[in-house]
């Protein structure tokens, strides 16, 4: 159960780093509030899942997670690149994220 709450505490990290992309500064009152909900989410589902999850591998697969998928929302909406090495990359990143959720 932690770790389904640290994958989504995972996505809520995309999602409040997007928001944070979109309010302009802080300066949007939507995206600014989307920030900071989904930050808390993600804050407090992280808070959760270091119940049972040990805190360096807790705390790196959460921000590979928001890295990860902060990337791919990068390259789907905002028109960043996909390069093949970028991409090569990302799928690193997650295969370093299973190691960690089947190795520790």
């Amino acid at each position: 159960m932690a770790w389904l709450l640290l994958f989504v505490a995972g996505v809520f990290e995309v999602a409040f780093a997007t928001a944070l992309k979109y309010s302009e500064g802080l300066t949007k009152i939507v995206p600014t509030v989307t920030f900071l909900v989904c930050g808390a989410i993600s804050l407090w589902l992280l808070t959760t899942a270091l119940r049972t999850i040990p805190l360096g591998t807790a705390y790196a697969v959460w921000t590979g997670i928001g890295a990860f998928g902060t990337a791919i929302v990068g390259i789907v909406l905002l028109g960043e690149p996909a390069t093949a090495a970028r991409l090569v990359l990302l799928a690193t990143l997650i295969g370093s994220i299973l190691g960690l959720r089947f190795w520790s």
